[in-house]
């Protein structure tokens, strides 16, 4: 399991739900201070969704379209909105274009009466939240092209809501993308050829298309053609794990025609490969959809030639408008392996006062290590703090534990700390960890430890690392020789070879087995303080979901 903070809004969420059945009543929990301005709510939906048509006879095919509501308070302890609120879905204008109910809505109370769908609930958390689900199917004997839209209003005392509007359209294209067999275990070096694949399985045809290539540091694509723009650094907190190209191809795509790259890409294993992932998606083109897959980014123009696509002689196998069907993903894993070593210090006169010394590990490589499909962390960095130095600071990724390893309410002055590793490491990284020291006691070669490891205290071993010998440093006060190093074998060269051993999580990470001192989820407190409610305690009563009910 990734180790990260915890979930401030799922723990408000949790001691909502027990204050509204009284369990919280007697811990004393006050609303929380009202708004000095009346806030405003953003509803939201997409802004088209296409529907296959319906079949005649028998169940049609029904699409499940979701209405959110944004709070944009920044304050996760106090933004939370208390007070019940109503979201409206005007149906009327689906009247011989789609049927529709309503699908799994949380603890929303949603019912449907005519041509007006109404959702009532408690308390408006902060962020992006869902109001509702609706399943929208095409009416019998609704024609291809039929369109009408579903407006969307709330209201409650003390808000305001910006409305919302989702236009419905029968038939459309649908582009469905082909997988790639490619190689999944590979040497590093090696280069396949990608000969990209898609359909048009739905019932009108597509206008230009844009081919969008995502792919993982590990992953060179050495092709730069013209009608393709490139960059690095995309998806967020993901920035320096990725590359990304779009590739834009004018013409009509016709339903029931299948599509093909006129010459085949290159997909390469970099030098520093190791768990890779390559993503390859096509949309019809639209400014829209541009703006979507660029998502902001400095893009550069190819120069090469430029690629085009192939009709091919067979035929889409399906009508299925079905828009997740638009990408595929293909895993690629390098026969490789990382050498992380650890590294400590010495402080050779630690006199009685304040000092400071940073420990870590580098990453002598040859791979780097990103576990980009679970998130999950790569590891721990196991501090054994000094006899006679008391922490005064720490990183914020270290967690202050007991010498055995147990959870510890008092961060700062603890023996040993266990500093969580994120799920990527670069090739070259050093991960540093700063801390400062109070010397209250002068102890002639005081003596810690610094080990780079797995999560498991017990599995140590990191399966992508076969240099053992360096996962373990030494952090020395006042030892007898000044001079010596107590870095425990830092330069350790690099590893060439297969990865020893297998791994253990999603992506061969590790769970982290509770090894933090934070709490779940599921829990209420958070470092032995009762988590924020805001005002949600007292907020209306307790619903379960309803069930869906059908338009008309």
């Amino acid at each position: 399991m990734r180790r990260r903070s915890v979930d401030q809004s799922a723990l408000r969420r949790t001691a909502a739900g027990l204050a509204t059945a009284g369990l919280l009543a007697a811990a004393g929990i006050g609303a929380a201070p009202a708004y000095a301005v009346d806030p405003v709510f953003t509803l939201g939906g997409p802004a088209e969704v296409a529907l296959r048509p319906h079949p005649g006879s028998g169940e049609p095919h029904s699409t499940t379209v979701d209405f959110t509501v944004n709070n944009p308070s920044e304050d996760v302890e106090n933004g939370d909105f208390d007070g019940e609120h109503t979201v409206t879905f005007d149906l009327s204008g689906l009247a011989g274009v789609a049927d529709v109910r309503f699908g799994e809505t949380g603890s929303s109370d949603c019912r449907i009466t005519g041509t007006k769908g109404v959702c009532t609930d408690c308390g408006v958390w902060v962020g992006l939240s869902s109001v509702a689900e609706l399943e929208v199917s095409a009416a019998k004997g609704g024609e291809i092209g039929a369109t009408g839209d579903i407006e969307v209003t709330g209201s409650a005392e003390g808000a305001t809501f910006t409305t919302a509007s989702t236009r419905i359209v029968i038939g459309g294209p649908d582009l469905v993308m082909e997988p790639l067999n490619l190689e999944q275990e590979v040497a590093p070096g090696d280069a396949q050829p990608a000969r990209i694949t898609f359909a048009n399985a739905g019932t009108t045809a597509a206008e230009g298309v844009l081919l969008t290539l995502i792919y993982s540091r590990g992953i060179e694509i050495p092709e730069r053609y013209s009608n393709c723009e490139y960059t690095k650094g995309v998806d967020g907190s993901f920035e320096t794990a990725y590359a990304k190209a779009i590739c834009a191809f004018e013409g009509t795509f016709e339903p029931g025609e299948v599509y093909e790259l006129s010459r085949p890409l290159t997909v390469k294993a970099a030098e520093h490969a190791y768990i890779e992932d390559f993503i390859h998606r096509v949309n019809e083109d639209s400014p829209a959809e541009r703006a979507a897959q660029r998502t902001g980014a400095a893009f550069d123009k190819g120069a090469g030639v430029e690629l085009s696509l192939n009709r091919k002689t067979v035929k889409a196998r399906a009508t299925d408008l079905d828009p997740w069907n638009n990408q595929q993903e293909q895993p690629i894993r390098a026969r490789n392996t990382a050498d992380f070593a650890a590294y400590g210090g010495s402080v050779p006169k630690a006199a009685e006062g304040e000092t400071g010394t940073t420990v870590g590990f580098r990453n002598n490589g040859p791979a780097w290590v990103g576990y980009l499909r679970s998130g999950e962390n790569i590891g721990t960095v196991d501090v054994t703090i000094p006899q006679g130095a008391v922490v005064t600071e720490k990183p914020a990724n270290c967690d202050g534990v007991t010498s055995a390893g147990e959870e510890r309410e008092k961060q700062l002055g603890a023996p040993r700390y266990l500093c969580a590793v994120p799920s990527i490491v670069l090739e070259d990284e050093n991960f540093a960890l700063p801390f400062a020291m109070k010397i209250e006691k002068v102890v002639e070669s005081a003596t810690g430890t610094v080990t780079v490891r797995n999560w498991y205290e017990s599995r140590p071993a990191l399966a992508f690392d076969p240099v053992k010998g360096n996962n373990t440093a030494q952090l020395v006060l006042n030892g007898k020789d000044s001079g010596s190093s107590a870095s425990g074998g830092t330069s350790g060269g690099t590893s060439g070879g297969s990865t020893a051993g297998g791994s253990t999580g999603g992506d061969g990470a590790p769970s982290t087995g509770g090894a933090s001192g934070e709490s779940a989820v599921g829990d209420t407190t958070v470092d032995g303080d009762l988590a924020s409610t805001g005002s949600s305690a007292g907020c209306g009563r307790f619903r379960a979901s309803p069930e869906p009910a059908a338009l008309g």
